[in-house]
């Protein structure tokens, strides 16, 4: 029987180093991987001189359908998604709206997904004061675990979870099996901090900047450490902006904690002099942080002390990123297409992190942590998920997918390219000389955890 696809030449990142090998591609599946197969193939694609990566699980986007469809939606942000290398995602609930916090919004966005997402896609439910009981029914439904904020989140339909609302969420996921993910922020430091800086008429950039310190963010992931390992529960560190937020999930780890960590790009590639240059495409929270927390993060990542790399992509419209207090401005990053970017350029190419590395952070780490059967990794039996890169190519993104067009990463330049992406054996992406295809006839499925026990990557 002749294969549906055969990738032939390229070099298989695989988590035990790079591999010269063919993939061999059917019903979906990975079904060989092997030197120079002789099976007949309906499509054979001539990879020499490119990587074959296992596709992008990212495990941190804001893609808030329905009801904010404006901001980001599937459609146009699984775009994105693909055209930077990934197959998988999982979205925040919020800023969708309603927000993810019951059953009836958990139907409505699936709905929205299955309808008009690109790849293949996972839901995060809500942790909230508003729906403590309604744990064990969004379980029920299939969402990847659990999202709390452990200061403001922006949004007054998305309270910050208080210090009982998170135990006691802890320990019910613990007796679900699932995930908490915890955006690890001081809401008393935060909150205050920010007051007396308004009240004094600092309204500015480096305003916002000191008025979240990076002891804001120890603080919280302490505190956070401290409740899931009295309750036994897996916990998730998303977004973490400094190298002490992240020795304190590995030290917690080393003895036992269920706790994995979490940065993004924008931490590794800018700095908060970027911030004052380019203004509200970089406002995030928790912020952008100096070159020498940068570099303290990247020496994280190539020592192995944290486990993913997601993009938090969070785009908003153009009316809610001006304005000239920096405070009100709506916080958030567009980086859905530049993962792989900055994990290529500035960890391979510029800092000589491996390979195998880069693909763990990216995909099978994610995989493995919040339990997606068939994702993360070259190898047979697995869902066909791969990119096509070319390590050599250096270029300059003009050419942006999401849906708004303020995007710091515009006009940046990096060093390896996505050439194409595969969704289980189908093209979704194309880089072609005239320009980038989009398959419009592959759609996404649902990603619900399997039934393994949680565990650390």
């Amino acid at each position: 029987m002749a294969l549906d696809l055969l990738i032939r030449g390229g070099t298989l990142v695989t988590p035990h180093g790079p591999l010269q090998a063919d993939l061999g591609v059917q019903d979906g599946q990975i079904v060989s991987l092997a030197l120079d197969v002789f099976a007949p193939a309906r499509t054979e694609i001539d990879a020499r001189g490119l990587h074959v990566f296992p596709g992008v699980v990212d495990a941190h986007v804001h893609l808030n359908e329905p009801g904010r469809t404006h901001w980001e939606g599937f459609d146009t942000g699984t775009q994105a998604l693909a055209a930077g290398g990934a197959t998988s995602l999982l979205d925040m609930p919020l800023n969708s709206s309603p927000p993810l916090l019951n059953r009836a919004a958990f139907d409505a966005k699936r709905a929205a997904g299955e309808a008009h997402s690109r790849l293949d896609f996972g839901l995060w439910g809500g942790l909230t004061p508003l729906n403590l009981g309604e744990l064990d029914d969004l379980a029920d439904c299939g969402v990847i675990g659990f999202k709390a904020f452990m200061s403001h989140s922006g949004l007054d339909e998305f309270p910050a979870a208080d210090d009982a609302t998170l135990f006691d969420g802890l320990r019910a996921a613990r007796r679900l099996g699932l995930v908490v993910a915890t955006h690890a922020e001081s809401d008393g430091f935060t909150r205050t901090l920010s007051q007396v800086a308004r009240a004094h008429g600092r309204l500015g950039v480096r305003d916002y900047l000191e008025s979240r310190p990076p002891v804001t963010e120890a603080e919280a992931v302490g505190r956070a450490i401290l409740f899931a390992e009295e309750t036994g529960a897996a916990l998730h560190l998303v977004h973490l902006s400094t190298a002490r937020g992240v020795t304190l999930a590995a030290e917690a780890r080393a003895r036992g904690v269920d706790v994995t960590a979490e940065t993004c790009p924008h931490y590794l590639h800018w700095t908060g002099e970027d911030v004052e240059r380019l203004g509200a495409l970089l406002k995030c929270a928790p912020p952008i942080r100096d070159a020498g927390t940068r570099e303290a993060l990247w020496a994280a990542l190539k020592a192995g002390q944290i486990d993913t790399v997601g993009s938090d992509h969070s785009p908003a419209p153009h009316e809610l990123k001006t304005g000239d207090d920096f405070f009100a401005i709506w916080g958030g990053i567009s980086g859905a297409q530049s993962t792989l970017n900055v994990l290529l350029d500035g960890g391979y190419r510029a800092r000589g992190l491996p390979l195998e590395l880069i693909a763990s952070v990216s995909a099978l780490n994610p995989a493995r942590r919040f339990r997606l059967s068939g994702k993360g990794q070259l190898e047979v039996g697995l869902d066909a998920d791969f990119a096509l890169i070319d390590l050599q190519e250096s270029f300059t993104l003009t050419e942006l997918f999401d849906r708004h067009q303020g995007n710091p990463y515009r006009g940046e330049t990096f060093q390896g390219r996505v050439q194409a992406t595969y969704l289980r054996g189908q093209r979704v992406f194309a880089q072609t000389p005239g320009g980038a295809q989009f398959s419009d006839t592959v759609r996404g499925q649902l990603l619900t955890p399997a039934v393994e026990q949680t565990g650390a990557v």
